[in-house]
């Protein structure tokens, strides 16, 4: 899959191991590598899409963040994501098409709860 950030400082963040670590501890980052190494490997979003998502489950979010995606990371962080498309691909009946989402656009590491 296509990836690209919503800023440089992302970029940098979820590229190089050690800027990694110290913006995101220890823990997060590994969770962060594994994950940045399946999305970069996956052909489409469809890789992530229930039943397969666990334990990072990937999920469409709602309400203000509709259009976003998170993955799971440590309790409470996700990382949000969009698809890189215009206009996003949609199924005919409705909803994200999983399968057509060839790039994203990560947008952070958060807590969308909060």
């Amino acid at each position: 899959m296509d990836i690209v950030f919503s800023s440089k400082k992302l970029m940098k963040q979820l590229s190089e191991a050690k800027t990694m670590e110290k913006a995101f501890g220890d823990r997060r980052t590994k969770k962060l590598k594994i994950l940045m190494t399946q999305l970069r490997a996956a052909p489409s979003l469809a890789a992530f899409a229930p039943p397969y998502s666990p334990p990072h489950r990937c999920h469409e979010l709602t309400g203000n963040r509709k259009g976003q995606l998170s993955l799971d990371l440590d309790h409470p962080y996700r990382l949000t994501f969009i698809p890189n498309h215009d206009p996003f691909p949609m199924r005919s009946e409705g909803g994200l098409d999983w399968a057509q989402v060839t790039a994203i656009k990560i947008k952070g590491v958060e807590d969308t709860h909060g």
